[in-house]
């Protein structure tokens, strides 16, 4: 959100994209809702000792991929899930099984992602914040004057993702309103970049953490601070935010749409 500037809506942007040709749009955020809920029924149904803990943000290759491949042993921590990105994909093919399927976002590490093998069908093309700009300069499309069309699915939970702490705050919510007197809570930790979040999971390995949900994400800031981001990340960490507190439902539990 406000990446194409603060007056460019989703739905001004579902517009822009009906222009160049594309049958509609579909806000990941949604999909970011539903994963939420599916994280929070993991932590209720594993987390029950003081020393249990988990691994998330599925949203995040880099994260993912660095537990994979250089902490295997964490793996059991991490609940089953694939990202936003992959779900909305999905669910698009499911409905309209001819389908092309295009995400656009920050993220280079995306478009590996949509390749991979237990998850390639999906989405067919990943394009950057700045490959879309550069695709309505090309075809003289204005975002910002454009009519609203349609409205939006997602809840603050949803919507938060994209920045640093969003996948935290989003299921440490929902876990509160599924089970208000749950004796054990969501106790977050958060790293970006790279090195922090390797310097956070030597922690866990040491047992030197008082967490117990455990948010990586590749980039500093979060997903606003993209390789292919057009705005600073504080400016982008201010815009998801105004972007989430102006969601009509608070978590996915309160969305009719999920």
């Amino acid at each position: 959100q406000g990446q194409f500037s603060t007056v460019v809506t989703p739905g001004r942007l579902r517009s822009a994209f009906k222009l160049l040709g594309f049958t509609g749009m579909v806000e990941v955020a949604l999909f970011a809702d539903l994963l939420t809920l599916k994280e929070a029924l993991e932590f209720d149904r594993n987390i029950h000792t003081e020393t249990d803990f988990q691994l998330t943000s599925c949203c995040c290759p880099m994260w993912i991929g660095m537990i994979r491949k250089l902490y295997h042993e964490l793996m059991p921590h991490v609940p089953g899930a694939v990202s936003p990105m992959i779900a909305a994909g999905r669910t698009v093919k499911k409905l309209h099984p001819d389908a092309v399927t295009i995400f656009v976002g920050p993220c280079i590490a995306k478009k590996a992602e949509a390749r991979e093998a237990d998850l390639a069908g999906a989405v067919d093309y990943v394009l950057t914040f700045q490959e879309m700009q550069d695709i309505f300069q090309a075809a003289d499309i204005h975002p910002e004057l454009l009519e609203e069309s349609e409205r939006d699915h997602s809840s603050r939970a949803g919507r938060i993702y994209a920045r640093t702490g969003g996948v935290s705050e989003a299921v440490r919510t929902t876990v509160a309103r599924l089970h208000p007197e749950r004796p054990i809570q969501v106790r977050t930790r958060q790293a970006d970049g790279v090195p922090a979040c390797r310097a956070m999971i030597e922690d866990i390995r040491s047992g030197q953490h008082q967490a117990n949900f455990f948010e990586g994400m590749g980039c500093t800031g979060g997903c606003v601070g993209g390789p292919k981001v057009l705005l600073d990340r504080e400016t982008g960490r201010e815009n998801v935010d105004r972007y989430g507190d102006e969601a009509e439902f608070s978590t996915p539990l309160d969305n009719p749409y999920v």
